[in-house]
């Protein structure tokens, strides 16, 4: 039998520097969130874990940085710290569980799509994850 796969969703710390623009995140929304999309990817062999919230804060001005401080790890694939924003590209719709469900899908089943950690990527959110 195959190893099972783990991804590990991560949130920094937020401090939100504008005051006409808030994001509020329900944290027992997300977790439930996480949760169901965890018993999802169950049965392909994939364990999705929600992380502990970090000791690093991101400041967030708008939607761009919110996606920067969504960290998803999965080793096996050798994504050690990406952002959500690296991941993923631009939000259509800007509704995070729709954006974490995406990001963490595309690790989950298609990870040769995603850039490499440090590669030159064009579109840079400037979140420090060496895009």
């Amino acid at each position: 039998m195959t190893k099972q796969k783990e991804i590990s969703v991560n949130l920094y710390r937020r401090e939100f520097s504008r005051k006409d623009w808030q994001y509020p995140l329900d944290q027992e929304a997300l977790g439930a969130f996480l949760g169901r999309l965890a018993a999802e990817l169950e049965p392909f062999g994939i364990a999705l874990v929600q992380g502990p919230e970090a000791e690093v804060t991101i400041e967030v001005k708008g939607y761009g940085d919110l996606l920067n401080a969504v960290r998803i790890r999965s080793p096996r694939d050798g994504f050690s710290n990406l952002c959500l924003g690296h991941i993923i590209g631009a939000s259509p719709n800007r509704d995070l569980f729709e954006d974490i469900r995406r990001g963490v899908n595309r690790v989950a089943f298609a990870p040769e799509t995603i850039e490499p950690e440090g590669s030159n990527k064009v579109v840079c959110h400037n979140c420090g994850c060496g895009c």
